[in-house]
C-alpha cells in the first residue's frame, strides 16, 4: 500500500534571492555573528518529505520566524506546516534541527517548534522536538536518518 501525500496540491511560492557575499565575509579579523538571514539560508533549501519542493517554496520556513541571540547562544526557529493535520510535521522539524545542529557551532542551543496555532497536534509535535532523548533515539534509526539526509541534502 502506498501512502498518499497529506496535501496533494500545496501552495507554491517564489524563492527569495540568495544572500550576497560581502568582502567582510572573508575577513578573519571581523567578528562574524550569526543572524536570522544566515540561519534561514541554512534551512531554506531543505526538501519537503512529500513534495519535490523546498520548505521555502512551501513557506514552511520564513526568515521572519527565526530568532538568533549570539550572546546567549540561542537559535529559535518556528515553522508552519502546509496543512493543520500534516503527518510530516515532526519529520520536518527534525530535519530543520539536524541541519542546524550539523552546521552551527556546538555552543548554540537550537529550538525548533511548530508555529503557534498552525497544527492540530502542535503541543505533541513541539514536545517531541524538544525531547533530547527522543531526538537521539530518532537519530539512531538508520531509516529515519536516511530520510532526513535526503531532505537536507544541499546541491
Amino acid at each position: 500500500m502506498t501512502k498518499t501525500a497529506d496535501n496533494v496540491n500545496p501552495n507554491v511560492y517564489d524563492k527569495g534571492s540568495e544572500r550576497e557575499k560581502l568582502p567582510t565575509d572573508y575577513d578573519e579579523e571581523v567578528e562574524d555573528l550569526f543572524d536570522e538571514r544566515e540561519i534561514f539560508d541554512l534551512i531554506r533549501n531543505i526538501n519537503d518529505p512529500e513534495h519535490p519542493l523546498t520548505l521555502e517554496e512551501l513557506r514552511v520556513v520564513e526568515e521572519s520566524n527565526i530568532k538568533v541571540d549570539n550572546k546567549a547562544n540561542i537559535v529559535y526557529v518556528t515553522f508552519t506546516p502546509t496543512i493543520p493535520h500534516c503527518s510530516m510535521a515532526t519529520l520536518i522539524g527534525l530535519s530543520i534541527r539536524v541541519r542546524l545542529l550539523r552546521a552551527l557551532p556546538s555552543r548554540f542551543k537550537v529550538t525548533v517548534e511548530v508555529s503557534e496555532g498552525t497544527h492540530v497536534s502542535e503541543d505533541a509535535v513541539n514536545k517531541q522536538l524538544a525531547d533530547k532523548e527522543r531526538i537521539a533515539a530518532a537519530l539512531e534509526n538508520k531509516n529515519l536518518v536516511q530520510i532526513i539526509n535526503q531532505c537536507i541534502v544541499t546541491v
